[in-house]
């Protein structure tokens, strides 16, 4: 069988992971959280706390590993349930940092230095950004090729990436001479509500770095804040329109509607349908009951997981347990592969 006509025939497995720095937000439940609840109904799911990705920037001592138990408790009170899915932190399977040895052995230079992500992270003084920052996307494919998952839920933002880890199982498999042996990841690009924006900029993705607090609402958010925040949140002067094409060229007003219809399970036509020829002084109370109503209750269970962190430890060492489970036949398979000596 040559490489061209080789295909994976391994079982479909979801991968994915979010890194713990700062609050988890609005953007990170709707363009993540959500999906990875409905994904674990129809896959077999792998979800991550990326801490290792985490420290390609700078760390405040000692606050890792609460940031790691912080998202752990946001993917459970968002309704990720550890039985069906498998939920770990990172660095507790040894297999990440392993096969991204072997990966850099693959990858090249050229191919890293494209990477737009690392452009925009390091700035202009690229020479003092760390090797791992510049390293990470070859990370991020032995996240997924560890447990050879066929799909990969991203943004746009990261699809890039994610072809990346195509380019170097692709070329493992041909180097080695074992067609078919890593899968081609297929990204699962998010539905509605994947890209929501800056409550002060509709042109920004909404971000937990951004320096205003009133640029997002977190999931820690009580409801007086949330319902604060959509009264602040920029708009223009007009009404709302009746059509979508008329909603293109108002990116704030555009981001507020897709929120609602979002949590609401509505379209965004639905939505206009209902509050077209309306001003904001209307629209964002109603925006308001619907993120409350839709965010208190995830922000009580998170709470109440907070106050039990020896439970959320709980769910991560056996999480761990099961990832190490599904991981190291494949580590041992690649050791053989490369070519290590090993005792026995």
């Amino acid at each position: 069988m040559t490489q061209e006509t080789a295909s994976y025939s391994g079982p479909e497995r979801v991968f994915s992971g979010i890194q713990p720095t700062g609050n988890l937000h609005l953007g990170n439940y709707l363009g993540a959280l959500i999906k990875f609840v409905a994904l674990q109904e129809s896959h077999d799911c792998v979800f991550s706390v990326v801490d290792l990705h985490a420290i390609t920037m700078p760390q405040e001592p000692g606050a890792l590993i609460n940031q790691t138990r912080q998202i752990a408790a946001a993917f459970l009170a968002a309704g990720i349930d550890p039985d069906k899915s498998v939920v770990f932190a990172q660095s507790s399977v040894r297999a990440h940092t392993e096969l991204t040895w072997y990966f850099n052995c693959v990858a090249r230079m050229g191919w890293l230095e494209r990477m737009t992500q690392f452009k925009e992270k390091a700035g202009k003084d690229k020479e003092r950004a760390s090797v791992g920052l510049f390293d990470y996307p070859v990370l991020q494919a032995a996240d997924i090729l560890a447990y050879k998952a066929t799909h990969v839920p991203v943004g746009e933002d990261q699809k890039q990436h994610l072809e990346l880890s195509r380019d170097i199982a692709e070329r493992f498999n041909r180097e080695y001479d074992r067609p078919g042996f890593f899968p081609q990841p297929e990204p699962l690009i998010q539905g509605p509500g994947a890209r929501i924006m800056s409550l002060k900029d509709g042109s920004k993705k909404m971000s937990k770095s951004d320096p205003s607090d009133l640029s997002r609402i977190n999931l820690t958010d009580d409801a007086d804040t949330m319902a604060r925040k959509i009264k602040k949140a920029k708009t223009d002067p007009e009404p709302l329109p009746e059509t979508l094409d008329e909603l293109k060229t108002r990116p704030e007003a555009e981001n507020l509607v897709g929120i609602y219809a979002a949590l609401s399970g509505e379209t965004s036509e639905a939505v206009l349908a209902r509050f077209a020829g309306q001003g904001f002084g209307v629209f964002k109370p109603a925006l308001s009951e619907v993120v409350v109503e839709s965010l208190a209750p995830v922000t009580q269970k998170y709470n109440e997981w907070l106050a039990a962190p020896g439970d959320i430890d709980a769910v991560l060492a056996k999480g761990a347990e099961r990832a190490t489970a599904i991981a190291e036949p494949v580590m041992e398979e690649v050791r053989d592969i490369i070519g290590f000596w090993k005792a026995g």
